[in-house]
């Protein structure tokens, strides 16, 4: 990956759709985290890496119009989505802005929440962009994550091509200074940090036939495709029968298909 390329599935038109739905398919389990904080009446929050969507409707919906959500974005093209999302639901306390997740600028202490979804497991050097949220908190203020770990991401019946793809992915990722494994990580990342009384929800999921996210492996492959051949990963025949192979196993009813390991992971900052 290149400097410009820090997200590890691209930047892709297809990519931000893709993150779109997702705003949609997780938002119930974002809202539960989020009612495990209290109420936010008021507040001021941060959400880094908020992508095109993320939980900026949430968010403001829940600090109401005596609060202010800002939600950072390295993707330029992703703010550009952002903010028409914005403007088209009428967040009129909602900002997006163009900024690094490990260096956003921002005054120390200057949030009530700071909080991100499925962002560390897809970046390198997530040690900063944890550190960055910590050091943006009150004391006393509250940092959450949501994030993904590959162990549990399987099928069965087992099939060769799922193996290859996964593991093809693990090992660009490995490549690239990436965590595939980070979501076990983040409890100690943000005790490391600082914050106090760390609380873990983990979550795994079965994605039935018809279900959104029952493809997300070979979605994942379709971004990766150009960047797994260029890199001597894959040959590009090869690569296309393996997709193949797994999108008919995926079309089967009979595939069982189980989620990533997913932690929600909260605390305050001590004071």
């Amino acid at each position: 990956m290149t400097e410009g390329e820090q997200y590890v599935l691209g930047y892709r038109e297809a990519e931000q759709e893709r993150l779109q739905r997702q705003a949609v398919e997780l938002a119930h389990e974002s809202s539960w985290l989020f009612d495990q904080l209290g109420p936010l009446d008021g507040a001021r929050v941060l959400e880094i890496g908020c992508g095109p969507h993320g939980c900026l409707d949430q968010l403001s919906r829940r600090v109401g119009p005596a609060g202010s959500v800002v939600g950072v974005e390295r993707s330029p093209e992703a703010v550009v989505l952002a903010k028409k999302m914005v403007a088209s639901e009428g967040l009129t306390n909602v900002e997006v802005l163009a900024r690094d997740a490990r260096s956003t600028g921002f005054p120390r202490a200057s949030f009530d929440l700071v909080t991100s979804r499925l962002l560390l497991v897809n970046i390198p050097r997530p040690e900063q962009v944890v550190s960055e949220a910590v050091a943006l908190a009150k004391p006393d203020g509250w940092v959450a994550f949501h994030e993904a770990d590959w162990v549990c991401h399987l099928c069965d019946p087992p099939l060769d091509a799922w193996t290859t793809i996964r593991d093809l992915f693990v090992r660009y990722a490995q490549r690239n200074g990436i965590d595939s494994y980070i979501g076990r990580r983040v409890p100690r990342l943000l005790r490391d940090a600082g914050i106090v009384d760390v609380a873990i929800n983990p979550l795994v999921h079965v994605y039935p036939p018809g279900h959104a996210r029952r493809s997300i492996l070979l979605d994942f492959a379709e971004n990766l495709s150009s960047r797994l051949v260029d890199d001597g990963l894959v040959s590009d025949i090869e690569l296309t029968e393996l997709k193949a192979r797994l999108g008919e196993h995926l079309a089967a009813n009979d595939t069982l298909v189980v989620s990533h390991l997913f932690f929600q992971v909260w605390g305050q900052k001590a004071r």
